[in-house]
């Protein structure tokens, strides 16, 4: 079982960033693929970004090149830094853990994009 609490939304300016944090409880954590996901008002939930157990990273081409997702192993946490941020990029950002079967969601953290 793992446990997930996302944290460090909140509201940003256009062209600002963000940092946002997702801390795991439980073990192996090093052995999950780790991801954020979002999903805005009326729309459904998007994949941002991924980050295997191996490092191997990917991201939506909406977001290529402003966001960068990293994992601290030790800390058993999974970082979304987010740059250039624009006003579609307002959504409900969730970390996701992912192995085998299991599949794990965190509640979610607001970003809001307004100037």
């Amino acid at each position: 079982q793992v446990q997930l609490e996302e944290s460090g939304g909140g509201l940003v300016q256009p062209g600002g960033s963000l940092r946002l944090s997702c801390a795991a409880s439980g073990s192996n954590f090093r052995l999950y693929a780790m991801g954020w996901y979002r999903q805005a008002p009326g729309k459904q939930r998007e994949l941002v970004a991924v980050n295997t157990r191996g490092g191997i990273t990917n991201y939506a081409d909406s977001v290529k090149g402003r966001f960068t997702i990293s994992r601290d192993n030790a800390k058993n946490t999974v970082y979304l830094q987010m740059n250039s941020l624009k006003a579609e990029d307002t959504a409900v950002y969730y970390c996701n853990a992912a192995r085998g079967n299991s599949l794990y969601w965190g509640q979610g953290t607001q970003v809001t994009v307004a100037s």
